[in-house]
Order: structure tokens, then sequence, then C-alpha cells
């Protein structure tokens, strides 16, 4: 029986996939929008298995997120190789717009950004042709549009030792269908001694889709695969298992192999997906000089290349490294050293600030992504609250107007939900001061909570949570649910600090 992998490849919040190969390797980075470190970056060498190196943007002097709205920040990342070196280029939105940072080894470190002024939109990519030009493309708004959505995809040289555009611009493409809305994503590709132009319409949802173009000349003009859209899940309806394919980008192994790496989303409790849009894997094969691609299935044939297993990652953090594990991460920029793991040894510790999760802003919170429709949180806290005001423990985070907190403060320990930008109380109990435990298990789009100030002896609070405010689809937004550590003296000064003795997240099986 041929080996057989899992979609998605990389679960939980991972939009936008861009992929390139250096020999045998295989490097991907997704977007991350408002969170810190940015563009984390994960290598492959069979294109199922994935381990996490470390991020593309992960010092403050690279990034700077502060005050940035929820699913702004950083758009639609694009990876290069070519010359021993590897290129990512990205958009800020909201900010400095679009830059070109490189590295000669992937894990880093990744050099400062350097900005490109003259180059309007998002979601640039970089295209090395074989003459030694290298091109930029990227969407923008149409200059003359004649509906919303209505975007082109443009092209201009670039300079690489310079790192700037040159020479003239090209409007290449304004969508496959007539009337096709938000046509980006764009990659260019050589095959078969033809340009190929793939990108994206129709939305990151629902309609989503991967069109294809090819011309002569990088420049153009390009014409429009008779069988467009080459990728698509919309017409199998909101209650297929995989929904929203789109985003793609090809890569070829050195068999010969063509695959796509693109994202898509698993709805389930209706058309709900807390986990965002994910990256997933899908064959790609030629005919009549046209990409053939998918479906998207949950369970395909393996690439034919030779099957390399990463080590598993621990289900709990102890917190006994010098360094945050690579999935760790905060919203937005950190200004401050908030957290420690050496302060205390073995824990991680964070300060109260008056910084909330309400706040645009970056709180004491370090989180990691919901991977799972039913998955399993575990922490222990040592904390001792000074009022009702300060507040430490579990939080599930979809943006700044909806979220799940699960804290202990002066009052007691306390459920709290914010969803479209209203605190609830759902549920309180008095705990003791000291050691306590407190425990999430989704199931579904059910959410049930639990502490325990002895161990093992598990109480629940309150009812079970509806957890679809956690779903963009409800709370907006192009991010999933991130679920983590949280601390805050909610708009007062304090000096306060909680202890985090270790976090364990498992997904667990359905049924």
């Amino acid at each position: 029986m041929p080996r057989r992998f899992r979609n998605p490849i990389l679960p939980g919040c991972h939009p936008d996939p861009s992929i390139c190969r250096a020999g045998d390797d295989y490097y991907l980075v997704t977007s991350t929008f408002e969170w810190f470190p940015g563009l984390p970056i994960f290598h492959s060498r069979d294109l199922v298995h994935w381990r996490q190196l470390g991020h593309v943007l992960d010092r403050p002097s690279q990034l700077s997120l502060d005050g940035v709205l929820p699913s702004r920040g950083l758009y639609a990342p694009t990876i290069r190789f070519a010359d021993g070196v590897f290129y990512v280029v990205c958009t800020l939105m909201d900010g400095g717009g679009n830059f070109v940072v490189t590295a000669t080894d992937p894990a880093g470190p990744w050099s400062e950004p350097t900005w490109l002024p003259d180059a309007e939109g998002w979601d640039p990519s970089l295209f090395f042709d074989d003459d030694g030009r290298v091109w930029f493309t990227a969407t923008r708004l149409a200059y003359e549009p004649s509906y919303d959505g209505d975007a082109e995809i443009w092209l201009r040289e670039l300079d690489p030792t310079k790192v700037q555009l040159t020479g003239r611009e090209y409007v290449l493409w304004r969508g496959a269908l007539d009337g096709a809305v938000w046509a980006e994503a764009p990659h260019l590709y050589k095959v078969y001694g033809r340009y190929y132009l793939m990108t994206a319409e129709g939305g990151t949802e629902h309609d989503h889709a991967v069109t294809v173009a090819r011309a002569d000349r990088v420049t153009g003009p390009y014409r429009g695969c008779p069988r467009n859209p080459v990728l698509t899940h919309r017409h199998l309806g909101l209650d297929h298992p995989i929904v929203g394919t789109g985003h793609g980008d090809l890569i070829q192994t050195p068999a010969g192999e063509w695959w796509m790496v693109l994202l898509a989303m698993r709805p389930y409790g209706g058309y709900f997906y807390n986990l965002g849009r994910e990256t997933f894997l899908t064959p790609v094969r030629w005919e009549d000089g046209w990409p053939v691609a998918g479906p998207v299935e949950a369970r395909h044939p393996a690439p034919a290349l030779p099957e390399r297993r990463w080590p598993a990652e621990p289900c709990c953090d102890h917190f006994d490294a010098i360094a945050l594990a690579p999935y760790w991460c905060f919203l937005r920029t950190p200004r401050a050293a908030f957290w420690s793991l050496t302060e205390r040894p073995g824990h991680l510790r964070l300060r109260l600030r008056p910084e909330s999760l309400a706040d645009l802003a970056n709180p004491s919170f370090v989180g990691r992504r919901q991977r799972d429709v039913d998955f399993a949180a575990h922490a222990s806290l040592d904390f001792a609250p000074r009022g009702e005001h300060e507040c430490a423990g579990l939080a599930l985070v979809q943006n700044n107007n909806f979220h799940i907190r699960f804290v202990v403060t002066g009052a007691g320990v306390r459920l709290i939900r914010r969803a479209a930008g209203t605190d609830e109380t759902l549920a309180g109990a008095p705990v003791p001061a000291g050691r306590i435990f407190l425990a999430v298990e989704a199931r579904g789009q059910s959410y049930e909570m639990r502490y325990a100030t002895e161990p093992g002896r598990w109480r629940r609070l309150g009812d079970r949570v509806d957890g679809r405010i956690l779903s963009p689809p409800v709370a907006g937004g192009f991010t999933g649910a991130y679920i983590g550590m949280y601390a805050s003296s909610n708009g007062r000064p304090s000096d306060n600090v909680a202890d985090f003795d270790w976090f364990e997240y498992a997904g667990l099986d359905r049924g």
C-alpha cells in the first residue's frame, strides 16, 4: 500500500502558504497578521512532515506592530531561493508596505527589512528568471475599478543588488472570471518554456479559487486557462469538510512531481472554523500545457519522496529551556520584557501590566494556535492577586473584541466571555490562595472550563461555552483562535507577577 498523508499538513492558523526548494530540502512560510514573532518558517524533506525552525521576523527592530488592528499586520509572504540566498517578500499592512528580507540560512538570522516604497498593494511575490533577471509582482486595487474587489496584478523588475524596483511597470491580469473579485496572491513560474501566472480570486472565504494564465514573455500578454478555476471547492457546498481552497504556491520535486501548498478551512459546528485558514497539500499534474490540481482531500497518497519524520513535539512545556519554544507568540510587538524564564527557574513568569486583551496593545499574553477541533489544555498557576482588578490564567483569543478569559482574580476564579466588545461574566467560584490548576477542553464548538486547587480534584466552572465567537464568520478577520497564558492589572499600575509551572496542549480524537 502506498503511504498516505493527512491534510492539513500545518493545522491551525497557518494561512497564505508559500514554499521553495533548496536541493532536497523544502521551506515554507505563512502569514501572521498582528502576531509576533512574524512569519513562521518550516522545514521538510518529504512535503508532509514539517518542523518549525523559527520565524523570519523575530526582532522588534524588524517588525513594528504597535497598534495594528486585528487581521492587519503581515499579509501573504512569498519565499524563494536563488544562488545560495533565501528571499522573503511580504506586506506590512497599515505600516511600511512591501519589503524584502534575506538570509543564507533559513533558520536565521534574517536581515533587517529593505522597504520598497514604490511597490504598492499586497501579496507580493518574486520570480527569478533563468536569464538572471528578477521580477516583483503584487496585487492592488484597479486604478479605475468597476466594482468592489476589482483588483489587478502588476509586474516590475527588481534589482537584487540594490533591492529596488527598476524599469517600466506592466499590468498582467485582472482575474479569470467576469466580475472576478480580489484577483490576488500572484506567483510566477516558468514551465516548459512558458510563463505561468497563478493567482487566487473570489475572496478568501467559501468562494476562494486558484486560477492560472500563461504567456510567452514574462511581461505578457497572459491568456487564461480555458478550464479556470483550476482548483476550487466552492461548488461542493458549505457542508463540505474542506472549504475555501485557494492562495496556492507550486513546487516541483527532484523526480519531477508537482505539488501545491494552499490554504483552506475545516468548518465544524455549522460554517464555523475556529482553526482559521490552514495549510494543505495537493498534487498537480499537467495536461495540454495547463496545471490540473486537486481536489483537496483529507487523506491522499504521499509524494514519491523518502519519508522523513521529525521528533514529536512534547505536549507539555515545563518552561525549563532558556527561550520560549517557537510555537509561542505574542499579540503585537513586545516593547518590554513582560515574560521571563529565569526569574523563577522552571516557570514562565508573566508581569501584570495595565494592558488587557481588550486593548489594541501588547498585553501580557503568551499563546499558541488552536490546532485541533477537539483538544484539552491544562496549566499550573501560582498567583496572589492584589484586588479584583488583577487577574491571571488562561485565555482563548480571536481578537480584542472576541475572546474568553478563564482567570483568577481577587474575587476568585472567573469565566468571562467577551463578544462584540462587551464582557459578560458567565461563572465564578471562590478559591483559596496558592497554586491552582486550570483546564480547557473543547469538543467541537463546546468549550468546558475546569479548575482544581488540589491535583486531580477537578471542578467544572459554569456551563459549556459556545466557541463560535472564536470563529471568523462571527468575529471577522482572517485568523484562527489562539490559546495561552494571560495576566493583567486592567488599567492600573502593578508590580505583581503570575508564575506558570507548565502548560500542556493535546489534540483529542473524536468520539
